[in-house]
């Protein structure tokens, strides 16, 4: 029997494929996809430098190549709650990130960027999630814009700073604390906002197995929505509006099974741990982020192919926003023309590969199905090891956690270094390339913004921005939720480092040793 074909000769794709009875896409537990109908994935980039105005021209740049939305970048000072002009931010300033002070910042930062327009806003916030969703709040009030008509994603995963990237400022608990108040804002002001993405991407870079992934982001979620719980929050108001964040690295098919298998475990727990009713708590959404743990400054043009392989392996695996990395980023903060190549990337992929158009075109594959039964036997297996040992903060705490990294990585970089895990152009197939050109930060760039805070604050109500800190001051003394009151010193134009400073001195700082 003979299949016409269109003009073109090249046949039409189904939305799904598979025999009568079989598993669809849309359907529980979802592991073929949490929609029958496929639909390119929201693609944005990671970026941000510099100053705010730096930032800006960057943003506008990839808004104008495609993108539909994007990813912030914010230096290690802001990470960490600390002012440019402190001393602790000298020589950081704009280096890995945008440096960002107060709502001024905000302002310039998103200037010309039509916020109704943009499907999401992601940024790296984590110990200072709650001021960032303040940042938006007052942004979009001053617009005149209604907060919940565009998508602001929020990581506020603290959890996992203690684990793998170490930007956490207070203690554990007190950091649970305002990541969930971050939560019960946006689930009750602005439900179409992401206020957690449940972060294993930086588990994974850190050195973890993929199987380490996702079951120690599954831990942590769990810190967070027992917390939910206990504020008398529904699991059904609260898991719909959350995302995970998961690495992609270039191990193609079993990363196609991990996604898989993380959203069968997710529904799982959704439905059979928390009793969710509602379809969308049990339907996992994905950011999928390409590794940058797989980019070597040696041959870096090798990274265009890497990035590319592991943008299909999530196209093909059903995520829902991507973000592919730049072939110069293990050099530095990417050029301009290696985002957009980034971009270009997947753009190819979502337009030209027909990836979009079916579901979960590996499913029935003998391999990739073996794989996803594999990954979740072991991800639920050690889910139930880490619930057994008193669950996400009791691991922490005694540094199971920390440990069990350590030697994930130390076995990565071993079988590296003897050739028993081939990285092309570094220990297999070397060669000189010619240096690249290579992003830099103009060390000006600090100076001016350490004058911009500084002007700042001599120019603001200084008894507005006093009133508004002792607000914040007094809700945190209370154990209210602190981001109504962290609104109110973002539009009084308080610094991030002094909203930071006030719960410090309520809250205490983290130390090694004194996670609670």
């Amino acid at each position: 029997m003979t299949t016409d074909l269109p003009d073109n000769g090249v046949p039409t794709l189904r939305p799904n494929y598979g025999p009568d009875g079989a598993p669809k896409p849309g359907e529980y537990p979802y592991t073929r996809g949490i929609s029958a109908e496929p639909r390119p994935w929201i693609m944005g980039q990671y970026a941000g430098f510099g100053t705010p105005a730096e930032s800006n021209r960057r943003f506008r740049t990839l808004l104008d190549a495609g993108v539909t939305g994007f990813s912030v970048a914010m230096d290690l000072p802001t990470q960490m709650g600390i002012d440019s002009d402190d001393p602790r931010a000298l020589g950081e300033v704009g280096r890995v990130g945008v440096a960002i002070d107060s709502l001024a910042d905000i302002e310039i930062l998103m200037e010309g960027i039509p916020l109704e327009e943009i499907s999401q806003v992601r940024t790296t916030a984590n110990s200072i999630g709650y001021i960032w969703a303040a940042f938006f709040i007052a942004l979009a009030e001053k617009r005149g814009v209604d907060p919940n008509s565009f998508g602001l994603l929020i990581q506020n995963d603290v959890l996992k700073e203690f684990i793998s990237r170490g930007t956490q400022i207070f203690p554990a608990e007190p950091s649970l604390k305002l990541a969930v108040d971050t939560i019960e804002y946006c689930a009750e002001r602005v439900p179409n906002w992401t206020p957690l993405t449940m972060s294993g991407y930086h588990i994974r870079e850190s050195g973890a197995s993929a199987v380490q992934e996702v079951a120690f982001t599954w831990a942590n979620a769990r810190a967070y929505l027992d917390e939910c719980l206990a504020r008398g929050m529904s699991i059904d108001d609260v898991a719909p509006t959350l995302f995970t964040f998961l690495a992609i690295t270039t191990d193609f098919l079993p990363e196609v099974a991990k996604f898989r298998a993380a959203r069968r475990v997710w529904a799982r727990l959704m439905q059979e741990t928390y009793g969710a009713q509602r379809a969308e708590s049990a339907q996992l959404r994905i950011f999928a982020f390409t590794a940058g743990s797989s980019l070597t400054a040696q041959q870096p043009l090798n990274n265009v192919v890497r990035a590319t392989l592991e943008a299909t392996a999530a196209a093909l695996a059903g995520v829902q926003t991507m973000h592919v990395s730049a072939y110069d980023e293990a050099l530095g903060v990417p050029t301009e023309g290696a985002a957009t190549l980034a971009l270009r990337t997947q753009q190819i992929v979502a337009f030209e590969s027909g990836l979009t158009t079916t579901a979960d075109p590996f499913g029935g594959s003998w391999a990739i199905e073996q794989l996803t039964d594999d990954l979740d036997d072991q991800i639920t297996a050690l889910g139930e090891h880490i619930a057994q040992r008193g669950g996400a903060l009791e691991c922490i705490e005694d540094g199971w956690f920390a440990r069990e990294l350590s030697d994930a990585a130390y076995r990565h970089t071993q079988a590296i270094e003897a050739g028993d895990r081939t990285v092309v152009g570094l220990n297999r197939f070397p060669a000189e390339t010619e240096p690249l050109e290579v992003f830099r930060i103009d060390p000006a760039v600090e100076q001016g913004q350490v004058a911009v805070v500084q002007a700042l604050r001599r120019d603001r109500d200084a008894s507005a921005v006093a009133a508004a800190l002792e607000g914040l001051r007094r809700a945190a003394a209370e154990g209210e939720n602190v981001v109504p009151a962290t609104v109110v010193a973002v539009k009084a134009y308080a610094t991030v480092g002094e909203i930071v400073s006030v719960l410090r001195a309520h809250y205490g700082t983290w130390r090694p040793g004194n996670a609670f």
